[in-house]
């Protein structure tokens, strides 16, 4: 059996001692220390773990979830740095490491790095880079139209922000379809809106068309409840005011107006649009 530093694994328990619990990994066992083993844990359950190496640089499991995992790219923090490079918060006991040559102007400590989590060819260990090009293509796709996807935010360009597509593609949401205060390093889902001949990809926050709808219904329903079963918003609203007040588009709040509509769930005033009451 072969382990892969940095990415979860389920194994049983082999035996348990004062050391903790030993896990079958094919061979001598994989240490669980104790203070990460499950209440009521005995030899032949089977855990889910996370392994990785520990300070002397052998295999070691634990049960913490860390930020992120092999193959990821993710914005952490800086907890310090040496001469050798810096090393980053993942949730775990052991940091991660960044080498000095995977960064590109230096790290500091308590400032916040977008970086991939990868394996070092020489060494066999976790570690990250800063240089994150070379991890990302648009040559060969493995999103489609219409799919929902991860969405990493990565810079800013004229047109509106880049992000990172399921850890492997670059895309674009324009700012002028953005809704909601976006920061370099969020994370969040989004839509692939259109592939381009050049395999540029335009993306949109969140889900799109009837989808964004269905899910905006309980927020408008759940307003005018706490409103008394009005508000002084309508179709012809502030686009500005609208995504101050109910944190959407004005455009899907027009589609999801006219879906409760149809719906017979509210209808409109003269001044706004009121909850109907169905008892």
């Amino acid at each position: 059996m072969k382990l892969t530093a940095g990415q979860y694994h389920q194994l049983a328990i082999q035996r348990i001692n004062a050391s903790g619990a030993f896990l079958d990994d094919g061979d001598k066992g994989l240490l669980l220390p104790g203070k990460f083993i499950p209440k009521d844990a005995k030899v032949g359950d089977v855990l889910e773990v996370f392994v990785y190496h520990d300070s002397e640089d052998r295999l070691i499991a634990t049960t913490t979830k860390p930020k992120a995992v092999l193959g990821d790219i993710a914005n952490l923090k800086v907890v310090s740095t040496t001469n050798q490079g810096a090393f980053l918060d993942w949730g775990l006991m052991k940091d991660l490491f960044v080498p000095r040559s995977k960064q590109r102007s230096g790290m500091r400590v308590g400032g916040y790095y977008i970086v991939k989590i990868y394996t070092d060819e020489q060494t066999g260990r976790v570690v990250a880079s800063e240089k994150i090009e070379p991890f990302l293509s648009n040559e060969t796709l493995t999103v489609k139209e219409k799919e929902i996807v991860d969405l990493l935010v990565y810079r800013t360009t004229n047109l509106g922000y880049e992000v990172i597509i399921n850890n492997q593609h670059i895309g674009l949401v324009y700012f002028n379809e953005v809704f909601q205060k976006l920061a370099l390093g969020d994370t969040l889902k989004g839509t692939i809106k259109t592939i381009r001949p050049d395999n540029k990809i335009d993306v949109s926050i969140g889900q799109t068309g009837y989808k964004k709808v269905v899910n905006e219904e309980t927020k408008i329903l759940d307003l005018l409840r706490e409103h008394n079963g009005y508000l002084p918003f309508h179709d012809k609203s502030d686009p500005e005011e609208v995504y101050e007040f109910f944190g959407m588009s004005k455009k899907t709040f027009k589609m999801t107006l006219g879906k409760l509509y149809k719906e017979r769930k509210i209808e409109f005033t003269q001044t706004g649009i009121k909850l109907i009451d169905k008892d």
